[in-house]
């Protein structure tokens, strides 16, 4: 195995996890590793009449300490939790001790459904009490870049802020941007990662309407099945995921812990339909052997898969030809595949980017986490690990995230070595 060692490294040294299975990197993992699941009745909401009523929450959640009460109260929970996420990020590369040149510096935080909260709240403000009602900062706090704006403000990022949104695949695409970000000589450092908090009950009966979420409401533990005979669709669910990402000469030269190396990102998109992914899955495949070749890797490289693994009937399928086009039957029936959200439902925006840092603490603990419900695999060919997280020693990670609207990014990440 020989990476690329042309150009700018990008290293990851630091992880925010707020999540439905926990609200630290740390618990996050122990969960995973556990085979704990998140998901549960939704109670944060009347749900009654609703044909879903389940969903991966957050709970336990406290912005003490991150947020001031004037900045909670003009956040939405989308905000909050980004927050939230990069201080744990910041924290866990040093970077609240070390500084850095603020113009190195930046941010991309990205969300598939934005303030889903807000809008609603301030909307029903509006009706219900008047325009003169509505909060001058309606325009802010609704805002899908409110995040990165946020986190510039507050660790006083002068470099480029933004946020970006491509669906399911969002926090994926912006680990992968904020990598191009460094590689090309405009960062240093960069933020990055996902979030969502869509679980509403618009959203709830919206998509159980497109037929894409599980029905399992007497059995919510059990609800989300990736590569299962009897996965009957994907669970709705919430939080964020943030990386601190930065070139590998700077990270060595202040002495940070380097967990891992974005070595790879490719993405692309299906342009076939609103909700369903391409049946051929051939942008998939391209998007999987594009980030290897940007990696300078071989299929064969590849140690371990975390797969988008939805529990839909289509995605998964899907996903597993693509899966065997990409690597070669013969070399994906030995390498291990793993589905985190099995446990943590899906973190719509989030997912990728927190599927990415369980790929960073996989290479760094070498143990690859289960993937829960999978009683019946229906993809016999496929090595999942299942019965509990099993000890691995790879060196690669290729990490998948698809979404509606036909996104498709797929991160490499490494075992880092100088």
């Amino acid at each position: 195995m020989e990476l690329r060692t042309d150009r700018r490294r990008v290293v990851v040294t630091g992880c925010g996890v707020v999540s439905p299975v926990g609200n630290t990197t740390a618990d996050f993992w122990a969960a995973l590793l556990a085979g704990r699941s998140g998901v549960r009745s939704v109670t944060r909401f009347d749900v009654s009449g609703l044909p879903v009523r389940i969903g991966g929450d957050v709970t336990g959640f406290d912005t003490t300490g991150y947020l001031t009460p004037q900045e909670a109260r003009r956040s939405d929970r989308f905000t909050q939790y980004a927050v939230v996420a990069a201080a744990q990020a910041m924290r866990a590369a040093g970077l609240e001790e070390a500084g850095t040149d603020p113009y190195r510096f930046a941010a991309v935080i990205g969300s598939g459904y934005g303030a889903a909260h807000a809008i609603q709240q301030q909307y029903d403000v509006l009706q219900r009490q008047g325009p003169r009602r509505v909060s001058p900062y309606h325009s802010v706090l609704t805002a899908i870049d409110h995040p990165a704006s946020l986190l510039s403000i507050k660790y006083g990022i002068n470099g480029p802020s933004c946020a970006v949104s491509a669906a399911c695949a969002t926090g994926a695409v912006a680990l992968g941007e904020a990598t191009e970000l460094i590689r090309s000589g405009r960062a240093d450092i960069v933020l990055a990662g996902g979030t969502d908090d869509a679980l509403t009950a618009a959203d709830l009966a919206g998509t159980a309407n497109a037929q894409a979420l599980s029905r399992r409401n007497d059995d919510p533990e059990g609800a989300s099945r990736p590569f299962d005979r009897d996965r009957d669709g994907f669970v709705m669910a919430v939080g964020a995921t943030v990386l601190t990402l930065e070139e590998a000469g700077h990270a060595e030269r202040r002495g940070a812990e380097i967990l891992a190396e974005v070595a790879g990102y490719a993405a692309t998109t299906d342009a076939h339909h609103a909700t369903a992914p391409d049946p051929t899955g051939a942008g998939a495949v391209r998007a999987m052997r594009g980030a290897l070749a940007d990696a300078g890797l071989a299929p064969e490289d590849v140690g371990q898969v975390s797969a988008h693994g939805t529990g839909t009937l289509l995605n998964d399928r899907i996903e597993a030809a693509a899966l065997r086009r990409a690597l070669g039957p013969d070399h994906l029936s030995r390498t291990p595949v793993t589905a985190v959200k099995s446990m943590t439902g899906h973190m719509l925006g989030a997912s990728g980017a927190a599927e990415a840092a369980a790929a960073v603490l996989s290479l760094r603990d070498r143990k690859i986490p289960p993937v829960r419900n999978c009683d019946h695999p229906a993809e016999e060919d496929l090595d999942l690990v299942l019965k509990g997280a099993r000890d691995w020693d790879g060196d690669v990670v290729l990490s998948n995230s698809f979404g509606f609207g036909g996104h498709n990014a797929v991160l490499v990440l490494t075992r880092y070595r100088r």
